[in-house]
């Protein structure tokens, strides 16, 4: 399973690779306000920084909801980097686009998804990537864990080439829920991947090994 980040933070960024682990990042223009990245130019420059501390894909999202403007925000982000990854929303014109753009060759990740039926429309489209809020559908008592599962369960079914991208992880146990729901991707903060570290007996153990030594 890879493990993306969610954020605008090139330190995190930074971090999380200096861990070993980054496979990629995902990102959106509420993460780079947050960062205080404003303006079209400063934040395209923002992603190609990220491409550049990072090997793997960086996802970029366009702001248009219609056919035309996605089209043409996606060919821009694209054009910035050959690591970019175009998120998409998934609306009616969103898919009509990422089959478009699937067709052109430029690599695409269909967000706010929260259903199997989305799912298989990205899929159909040729969507890289499919991102199903996981946690968003927690706060509404419905299990976002078990969509994943379903999705992957019925790519698999299909052989779509798709991957399955838990997004809106919340809090660290949703990632290895999500690895074993078969997710190819989990992206989230810096720290929920932190809190997979931790674990008292672990802890315990290392204290009681260098007292051990000690003696």
């Amino acid at each position: 399973m890879k493990f993306f980040i969610d954020t605008a933070n090139l330190d995190e960024i930074r971090e999380a690779m200096d861990l070993g682990i980054l496979d990629g990042v995902t990102t959106n223009p509420s993460l780079m306000a947050k960062e205080g990245i404003k303006g079209e130019e400063n934040i395209r420059k923002h992603y190609t920084d990220i491409c550049e501390i990072v090997d793997g894909d960086v996802s970029a999202e366009v702001i248009a909801t219609d056919f035309e403007g996605i089209i043409r925000e996606a060919e821009e982000l694209a054009a910035l980097h050959p690591q970019i990854v175009v998120k998409v929303p998934m609306i009616k014109d969103g898919v009509k686009a990422i089959k478009y753009l699937s067709s052109k060759g430029i690599k695409t990740n269909c967000t706010l998804v929260f259903s199997t039926g989305q799912a298989i429309l990205a899929a159909k489209a040729g969507a890289t990537y499919v991102s199903p809020f996981i946690g968003r559908l927690d706060d509404i008592s419905t299990d976002g864990v078990e969509l994943v599962a379903q999705i992957v369960d019925i790519y698999r079914y299909y052989d779509f080439d798709t991957q399955v991208l838990a997004a809106s992880i919340r809090h660290t146990m949703h990632i290895p829920q999500c690895a074993e729901a078969g997710a190819d991707v989990v992206t989230c903060p810096l720290k929920p991947i932190m809190g997979l570290l931790k674990h008292p007996l672990t802890d315990i153990g290392l204290e009681k090994f260098l007292a051990d030594h000690g003696k």
